[in-house]
């Protein structure tokens, strides 16, 4: 997901944070004290600080020996690559952590700009086969190595509406292009590689479409690629981020969207969306899972590495985890097993009573997660569909 809107956060668990920093630290042996609390500086291409800020606060005041504060800029996924390379190449790399999605991991990684934290770091880590669920591992498995996953969702895609306007929501990809014929310029979502719910979409359509290769963008993808060349003669453009199809949906431009679980539940929370908005899984669904992960820019200082390794540790702990329900935004939001609803904060709690709906957890048991692209085959999507669909995309 991206990073488009801003959330209200919650700060909490501070006394529960200081035990689980206690115990992790006489786990794996005492952090190298710097000689100064560090500056560590974070930077956010996935919207993962409206689930993470609280963490990193916690941290600072739990090891106040060890980080004096943290500094927060965020940056459009499509850019943080090449900007990390460009600093690489004058050998001033002034980022210690990126909280990133699929999306910046994989074209991180064509790019060589990330460590490589497991193996070479697995030993300050926790062992995470003992901590993730079976989907989390697969998902953690996509970085390759180079990031570590600290929230996750089964996420999607689901069409997003209004039932004042949709009274009869499409239900096969059929009935969506029919629909788009019928009423031009009315759906809408963005570029993929800037958009967790244009993503999903986007990698779900070889199942739905049953393409020969849902993992081979290239030869495998013919019926999709079709597909949307159809749909893009009735789709006015591709804005550059999930924020954009939220706002139009919610003014009354358009009457229908791409959406996720959390996409849903956050913006209506916040008041983006009309709380009355209505949510549909296309028949034979497979959703593809999100989630959000620490990487760490090659080029840091072994000193900091040993702390930046130290809180990606203490973000991982239930504590911390219980923090992801959030608003919604990354729905359900803990990587880690055994965090329940119960868990997080009041105000997580109230919001979820209020705008979450009973039809996810049954969608959840109910349809197959299927992991996205390989890094190499997903930024290879998104220049075919820069290229074919947006590319093509008459003025």
């Amino acid at each position: 997901m991206t990073n488009e809107i801003d959330r209200r956060r919650f700060v909490g668990g501070l006394a529960a944070a200081t035990a689980f920093a206690a115990s992790a630290h006489g786990a794996r042996g005492q952090v190298p004290k710097p000689a100064s609390p560090l500056t560590i500086s974070v930077i956010d291409a996935a919207g993962s600080l409206a689930l993470t800020q609280p963490v990193f606060e916690n941290y600072r005041k739990a090891r106040p020996d060890l980080v004096g504060r943290f500094v927060f800029t965020k940056a459009p996924s499509p850019e943080l690559p090449g900007k990390l390379k460009a600093q690489q190449a004058a050998n001033r790399v002034d980022i210690d952590i990126a909280l990133v999605g699929t999306d910046a991991i994989s074209a991180g990684a064509e790019q060589q700009v990330w460590t490589k934290l497991f193996p070479d770091h697995a030993a300050a880590l926790p062992k995470l086969a003992d901590i993730y669920a079976p989907d989390v591992q697969r998902m953690q498995a996509v970085t390759q190595g180079q990031g570590v996953c600290i929230a996750f969702t089964p996420s999607g895609p689901l069409l997003e509406y209004m039932p004042d306007r949709v009274k009869s929501p499409p239900t096969t990809t059929a009935e969506l292009l029919d629909w788009c014929r019928q009423n031009p310029n009315r759906f809408f979502y963005a570029r993929p590689s800037n958009s967790g719910p244009a993503r999903g979409f986007l990698m779900a359509l070889p199942y739905l479409l049953k393409d020969t290769d849902p993992k081979d963008p290239a030869k495998g993808w013919d019926k999709t690629w079709a597909y949307l060349r159809e749909l893009n003669n009735f789709i006015e453009y591709y804005p550059t981020g999930t924020a954009v199809t939220m706002k139009e949906l919610g003014d009354g431009s358009r009457d229908m969207i791409t959406s996720t679980m959390g996409w849903d539940i956050n913006p209506r929370a916040l008041g983006i969306v009309p709380k009355e908005a209505k949510t549909i899984a296309l028949k034979g669904s497979h959703f593809i899972a999100d989630a959000h992960f620490v990487a760490v820019p090659a080029g840091v200082a072994p000193e900091r590495m040993a702390v930046i390794l130290d809180l990606v540790s203490f973000m991982l702990s239930p504590e911390q985890q219980a923090l992801a329900y959030d608003e919604g935004y990354l729905y359900p939001g803990p990587a880690v097993k055994n965090v329940p609803l119960s868990a997080a904060p009041a105000a997580s709690q109230k919001t979820l009573a209020e705008f979450g709906r009973e039809e996810y957890e049954a969608l959840i048991a109910s349809v197959p997660v299927e992991m996205p692209l390989e890094l190499n085959q997903m930024a290879q999507a998104f220049r075919i569909w820069d290229m074919e669909i947006a590319g093509k995309k008459k003025p």
